[in-house]
């Protein structure tokens, strides 16, 4: 593994301590680790999103009209929970 220092100022530092106190982190790492991990895959849903929109928008789909339905309600319902997600 590769090791990774920063600075931070003394607030972050007691939101950290406060959030392995209470979410059962072991140590600082896995709660960094964590969030990396959340964002990464928040990264990938919303490139994902991105390309099935795309590919919505494009019409060259060669789809029955029932398909295409369905693939959309699914699209507008990853949208709905993608602006439903709190921002930080």
């Amino acid at each position: 593994m590769t090791s990774i220092t920063i600075s931070l100022p003394e607030s972050l530092k007691g939101f950290i301590d406060s959030q392995l106190a209470t979410r059962g982190y072991g140590n600082v790492s896995e709660y960094i680790r964590g969030l990396l991990r959340d964002a990464q895959a928040k990264e990938q849903e919303a490139r994902l999103e991105t390309l099935l929109l795309e590919g919505l928008a494009s019409n060259n789909l060669p789809l029955d009209a029932a398909y295409r339905e369905i693939l959309e309600r699914k699209v507008a319902a990853m949208i709905d929970r993608h602006d439903a997600r709190p921002r930080a």
